[in-house]
Order: C-alpha cells, then sequence, then structure tokens
C-alpha cells in the first residue's frame, strides 16, 4: 500500500479518541472472557488468578501489575508516553466496568459469543490504541524493549505469555478452550484490522 492511499492521524484530538476507544473496548473484550467462563488470554488468566488470591477486583490487579510491569522498562531503556500511563489506569476500570454491566451466561452457545466477541474486540483495540501513537501499554513495552536487546519477539512474548500463564493458572485463574482460542486467533486478527487502522 503507498504511502498517498495510507490514513493518518494528525490531529492530537483524534489520536486521544483512537487511544482511549481502544482501551475502552480492550476492557470490553477482557469483561466478555472473564464473564464466558469458558477461558482467558494468558496475562487475564494471570490478573483472574491474583485477583482471587488477593481477594481484589481483576481490574485492581490489571492497574497494579501494569505499574510494576513499567519497572521493567527502566534496563530496558524504555520511555513511557500518555498512551502508557493511559493503559496503566483506565484499562483495569474499563475491565471491572464491563464484567460488572455484562450478564453471566448460562448457556454454551453464548459463552461462544462471549469468547469470539472478546478475541474481536481486543484485536481491534490493540491496534485502535497502539496506532494512536501516544505510547504502547506496559507489557507491550517489554516486548519493544527486548526486541532491541535482540531476542525475537515472538520468543520474547512467548516466554512471558507461557509464563504468567502458568502462575496464573496455578493461582486458580480460569484456562480453556477460550484460552486456546485467543492464542490462534488474536494474530491474524490483529493483522486483519490493520489494513482498515495502520499502525503507521
Amino acid at each position: 500500500m503507498s504511502e498517498a492511499t495510507v490514513p493518518r492521524l494528525s490531529s492530537l484530538p483524534a489520536r486521544l479518541v483512537r487511544l482511549y476507544g481502544g482501551l475502552a473496548l480492550y476492557g470490553a473484550g477482557i469483561g466478555l472472557q472473564v464473564e464466558s467462563g469458558l477461558g482467558n488470554d494468558p496475562w487475564d488468566v494471570f490478573h483472574q488468578g491474583l485477583a482471587l488470591r488477593l481477594d481484589v477486583s481483576i481490574g485492581t490487579v490489571i492497574i497494579g501489575v501494569g505499574a510494576l510491569v513499567m519497572l521493567l522498562w527502566i534496563p530496558l531503556r524504555q520511555r513511557p508516553g500518555l498512551g502508557t500511563v493511559s493503559n496503566v489506569v483506565f484499562l483495569g476500570l474499563f475491565a471491572d466496568a464491563a464484567i460488572f454491566l455484562l450478564p453471566t451466561p448460562s448457556h454454551l452457545a453464548v459463552q461462544a459469543s462471549y469468547v469470539a466477541l472478546g478475541v474481536v474486540a481486543i484485536a481491534l483495540a490493540t491496534v485502535l490504541y497502539i496506532g494512536a501513537g501516544l505510547g504502547p501499554g506496559p507489557r507491550d513495552g517489554v516486548m519493544t524493549g527486548l526486541m532491541r536487546l535482540g531476542l525475537s519477539v515472538r520468543l520474547g512474548r512467548f516466554l512471558i505469555e507461557i509464563t504468567v500463564l502458568a502462575v496464573g493458572w496455578l493461582l486458580g485463574g480460569s484456562v480453556g478452550v477460550g484460552t486456546l482460542v485467543f492464542a490462534l486467533a488474536i494474530g491474524p486478527l490483529t493483522q486483519l484490522f490493520t489494513r482498515w487502522f495502520p499502525l503507521s
């Protein structure tokens, strides 16, 4: 695709709408997967397991873990942006709001639809908020930092996500078919959405 055909966000208000719209949609996606009861994505298996152990909301853990992960940016020489700080502060709030508002499904077909909608929402949300160009989320920044140190993004992401998945499962987080669907679908869906919402 030529540069002339790629729409770009030049105004700050448009970028802010994309950032916060993406974070709200990401929170909704987390809520859908959690409420499905069929398994979360790896990070939210960890968040949920920790929330159960600490007897707090999953959103509270998302905020706390996001802030702690940002400490890893120091040795990786990453610089946070408005999008990074907003991810830490707002993503957990949006996730808690979605979990509160969404009815818990009792039928398998509805549970499956929650998983499908959740994965699609997270893929689109990722493209939206990263594409705003205001800084990656704390977990995304770790991937970028590892890439700068010479570790492939694929290997780095695999090692981190398999670790948080295992720890989260041991803590009681939900692992199931939804986790597998997320792992298989999130990459292709994210790539698909970049056709309509370019990252640069």
